[in-house]
C-alpha cells in the first residue's frame, strides 16, 4: 500500500522541506507569497513522487529524469507556462539550498528545459483613469453620506488612509508589500524621500511626490496618536498599530476601481507599472526607471519600453497619411 502524501496545511511529514520552509523565513526572511508559493509547490512535488512513483521523494539521490517526469506531470494538468515556471523556480531554490549544505552535489533542476511563458505586456492605467481613482475614496465616502448603501460603511479615516495608499503606490512605484512594509521613520519629509524596503532586504530610496505627502498626513490627523517612528504608515485599524494588509488593500481597490468605471479585476500592482510607464512616456531613461522600481536586472524594466513602443506604433498608424 502505498504510504499517503501530507495535505496542504497539515504538519510537513518532510524533514528537508520543513528545514527549507523555515529558512525562508528565518535567514532569508522571505515574503508570505514566496513562503506560500514555495511550500505548495514542494508539497505538490511530494504528492506526485508519493503517488505515481510510490514513495516520498529520496531527495539525495533525485535525478533530472525524476524531475522531467513531474514537469510531464504538470503538462498533463493543463497549467499555463507561468505557473509551471512557478512550481520550477521553487524546486530550483529548493536544490540550491541542499546544494549549499553539501547534501547533494549538483542540482538536477539546473538547465532543465521548461515552457517559456508568453509574452505579455503590462496592463496599466492611463493618466485620467489613474487621476479618477485617486480621488475614487472620496467620492465614495460623498456617495455613502447622501444614500445609505449596503454593506460596512468606510469611515472618513478608512477613506483618507486609501487615498493616501493610491497616492503613494503611484508616487513612488512600490510593490504591495513594500508600502505595507513602511513605517514613518521611512518618510523624510523636508527631503522628500521615501525609504523601501524591497525584495531579498534591499533598501532603496525613491522621491515621493507632494500630493502623496499631503494625503498621509490628511490621514494622520485622523489618528491619535499620529505614526511615529517604526509605528506602520498605514494601519490595518484606526486603534491598533499592526500594518494594513495586502489582501485589506486588493478587497478595497475593487471598489475604488468601480467608482472609477475601471474594471475591478485590476491588482495594486497595475498602478506600479503605470507608475513605470507614465515615468518613461515622459521622458524618464530605462536606467533611472529600473533604478525607482528596484529591479535587479535591466531586462525587467525594459517590458515597459515594449509598451511605450506600441502606443507610438499605433499613433502614427492613426495619425500618419503613409503609415
Amino acid at each position: 500500500m502505498k504510504p499517503s502524501a501530507p495535505a496542504a496545511g497539515s504538519e510537513i511529514a518532510d524533514p528537508l522541506i520543513r528545514q527549507f520552509l523555515d529558512h525562508l523565513v528565518v535567514d532569508r526572511d522571505a515574503s508570505q507569497y514566496t513562503q506560500r508559493n514555495y511550500r505548495q509547490a514542494l508539497l505538490e512535488f511530494y504528492r506526485w513522487h508519493v503517488t505515481d512513483l510510490g514513495g516520498p521523494p529520496a531527495w539525495i539521490t533525485l535525478g533530472r529524469d525524476d524531475f522531467r517526469g513531474f514537469l510531464r506531470y504538470l503538462g498533463r494538468q493543463n497549467l499555463s507556462r507561468a505557473a509551471i515556471q512557478l512550481r520550477f523556480s521553487a524546486l530550483r531554490t529548493f536544490c540550491k539550498y541542499l546544494v549549499r549544505h553539501g547534501l547533494i552535489a549538483d542540482s538536477p533542476v539546473k538547465n532543465l528545459a521548461l515552457p517559456k511563458p508568453a509574452r505579455r505586456l503590462p496592463q496599466f492605467l492611463t493618466k485620467d483613469q489613474m487621476l479618477a481613482l485617486l480621488a475614487a475614496p472620496a467620492a465614495l465616502l460623498a456617495q455613502q453620506t447622501v444614500k445609505k448603501s449596503r454593506g460596512r460603511p468606510f469611515s472618513a479615516t478608512a477613506s483618507r488612509r486609501d487615498t493616501a495608499v493610491l497616492e503613494t503606490i503611484y508616487s513612488c512605484g512600490l510593490r504591495i508589500s513594500e508600502l505595507c512594509g513602511l513605517r514613518a521613520e521611512d518618510i523624510n519629509w523636508p527631503e522628500q524621500l521615501l525609504r523601501v524596503r524591497g525584495k531579498g532586504k534591499k533598501e532603496r530610496l525613491v522621491p515621493i511626490g507632494e500630493p502623496a505627502l499631503q494625503a498621509i498626513q490628511a490621514y494622520w490627523q485622523s489618528l491619535t496618536p499620529p505614526p511615529a517612528g517604526s509605528t506602520p504608515v498605514f494601519l490595518a485599524e484606526t486603534k491598533k498599530t499592526a500594518p494594513v494588509r495586502p489582501l485589506q488593500l486588493s478587497r478595497r481597490l475593487k471598489h475604488y476601481l468601480a467608482q472609477a468605471g475601471l474594471d475591478p479585476g485590476l491588482t495594486p500592482h497595475k498602478l506600479r507599472h503605470s507608475y513605470a510607464t507614465h515615468l518613461l512616456d515622459a521622458g524618464a531613461d530605462l536606467r533611472s526607471v529600473q533604478e525607482l522600481l528596484g529591479h535587479a536586472h535591466l531586462v525587467t524594466t525594459q517590458v515597459y519600453t515594449h509598451v511605450t513602443t506600441e502606443r507610438l506604433k499605433q499613433a502614427y498608424d492613426a495619425a500618419h497619411p503613409r503609415a
